[in-house]
């Protein structure tokens, strides 16, 4: 629609109803909040559009949103100040040269989760700006009994919409990874790569032409893996077989893969990589999930889980590195150093204390 044509229907829609009550003189200008949560599973052209139509809907004959604010990829139990688009719309809200006067979102659960919303509603006041909702049928009143109770029912189905997502993903994914042995993304260990697996198994994905993968012993770096659980097995250290593995010139997992690893500088092994490698059950050939997790609201802190928490596949999903028994040996094998005359000394409580 062009833009005078787009002028013109909204003049027609502003001056069929009769003015807001709280309006001010002439149409309100609203900044329109939208977001979505993910950019590889939802079409952010799409769910702005939808947003941005249901805004339309919402503040028609009282205003025409003019400024936009729309966050991809962060998720709602983000609060406002770490979501980009979100705080550089409340630093706006200082501006009083900002060119708009109120704040319109298409649905609550895209904008809003938990107390979210009664946090944000004292701020909004101070500043003289108004908050529309579709819920509320226009501006949320907080000193109104019946906005308050809508607020409170809002945050909790969105809180709870979140939680029971996530118990439904997390639950399908320890079934995949446990009965199925299914790969579940992310990039392959050093030592592996990914081939097709065949079609998915649901039929619409299927249509769609997405595909399964499977990890595959990688030709150039599983015998370096196979050699690190060997020198492991002789008694070796893991700060030992890092200088050898440096001494002898084998490329490191950033330096392999150094698409997903620009922020590594890909020349050397160190302890912790090779000590991650060694404590890998996925070298054994069973799929293994949940070993890191998000258990925080802030998405970018990640933590390790204990192994009382991973999620081992029963059966093999693919080609075996090291055999379960040496790969259990290697867990409980410290490395004793050497004494002055070459000999080694063993300490019977090394590594119980």
């Amino acid at each position: 629609m062009s833009s005078l044509l787009d002028d013109w229907v909204q003049h027609k829609v502003i001056s069929s109803r009769p003015p807001h009550d709280l309006s001010k003189d002439g149409p309100l200008r609203f900044a329109l909040y939208a977001r979505t949560s993910t950019e590889d599973f939802q079409d952010p052209v799409s769910s702005c559009g939808w947003q941005r139509e249901a805004a339309r809907i919402l503040v028609g004959g009282w205003g025409v949103i003019v400024a936009e604010f729309v966050d991809i990829g962060y998720s709602r139990r983000l609060p406002w100040t770490d979501r980009p688009q979100s705080a550089a719309l409340l630093t706006a809200l200082a501006d009083p040269d900002r060119g708009w006067d109120a704040i319109v979102v298409g649905e609550y659960e895209r904008a809003f989760s938990g107390d979210q919303l009664t946090q944000l509603l004292p701020f909004l006041q101070s500043n003289d700006v108004q908050l529309w909702l579709p819920e509320a049928g226009g501006p949320v009143d907080p000193d109104n009994p019946v906005h308050q109770a809508l607020m409170l029912l809002l945050g909790g189905q969105s809180q709870r919409e979140v939680l029971r997502a996530r118990y439904r993903v997390l639950a399908a994914m320890r079934t995949q990874a446990a009965d199925q042995g299914r790969f579940l993304g992310g990039r392959p260990p050093y030592g592996y790569r990914l081939v097709d697996a065949g079609p998915h198994p649901n039929r619409a994905h299927a249509r769609w032409g997405r595909r399964l993968h499977r990890l595959d012993a990688d030709p150039a770096t599983a015998p370096h893996v196979r050699w690190m659980f060997a020198q492991r097995l002789a008694g070796v250290s893991v700060a030992g077989i890092a200088r050898m593995l440096n001494g002898r010139g084998t490329p490191c997992p950033s330096s392999v893969d150094r698409e997903r690893n620009p922020h590594r500088s890909g020349q050397m092994w160190t302890l912790r990589t090779v000590a991650a490698i060694l404590g890998n059950p996925r070298y054994t050939g069973r799929q293994v999930w949940n070993r890191q997790s998000a258990g925080t609201a802030n998405l970018a802190v990640r933590g390790w889980n204990t192994p009382q928490e991973w999620v081992i596949s029963t059966k093999r999903s693919h080609p075996a590195l090291v055999s379960d028994d040496d790969f259990v040996t290697a867990q409980s094998i410290r490395a004793a150093r050497a004494t002055q005359n070459g000999s080694r000394r063993v300490y019977l409580l090394a590594g119980l204390l």
